[in-house]
């Protein structure tokens, strides 16, 4: 009978490289502590690398950049996509998402109707995910969630003519009615930012 180790060998193996997994992927292999020892022993031959604890990094080389790891914002995905959970990036990260900052922040907060916690990525960078008010997720258009996000995070007295050019930028093919219903969820001081762009 064939090893558990070379069953999850395989069965990476039909994937492209730079692809997350977790352990959950291989329970049909075999039972959790197995999977985890074969995961454990691919990691000691760096077939695979383990990211944080239960994300393993399937990895893409580049001859002058080495090993191309992925993006805060690329393992969250993968994690809200594994947990059935919604998320929404928040703080420096809805900035960098949009645009309207170029700083790439190390530790990252999302809203999510998941579970909440945090997660360790290298032991330098981090991933929180909090519990969002429901009324938040209820709304129609992710852009306009990380709109209202970003603007939070500037805060008022940081809102210029450039940031509403490019917000303006951001949403004008959005559907009117959708940023009528999401604006609703906003601040009071965001909501007329954005409505004062939509009129014009």
């Amino acid at each position: 009978m064939e090893s558990i180790e070379n069953q999850i060998n395989k069965s990476v193996s039909n994937h492209k490289r730079g692809k997350l997994f977790f352990p959950n992927d291989f329970i049909k292999f075999g039972t959790s502590t197995a999977v985890r020892q074969a995961l454990k022993r691919l990691e000691d031959k760096s077939f695979l690398i383990r990211l944080s604890h239960g994300i393993y990094l399937y990895p893409k080389n580049h001859k002058v950049l080495g090993i191309l790891y992925p993006t805060l914002d690329e393992i969250a995905i993968a994690i809200a996509k594994r947990d059935k959970a919604r998320i929404i990036p928040t703080g420096n990260q809805a900035l960098n998402k949009l645009g309207l900052s170029n700083q790439v922040p190390m530790n990252v907060v999302y809203l999510t109707d998941g579970a909440p916690r945090s997660i360790k990525v290298h032991d330098k960078y981090s991933i929180k995910f909090k519990k969002a008010a429901p009324k938040l997720l209820s709304a129609k258009n992710e852009t306009i969630v990380l709109v209202i996000q970003a603007l939070k995070e500037l805060g008022i007295d940081k809102v210029d003519n450039v940031v509403l050019k490019k917000i303006a930028e951001i949403i004008k093919n959005l559907d009117v009615a959708d940023i009528k219903h999401d604006i609703k969820l906003a601040p009071v001081w965001i909501a007329e930012i954005i409505k004062n762009i939509i009129k014009e």
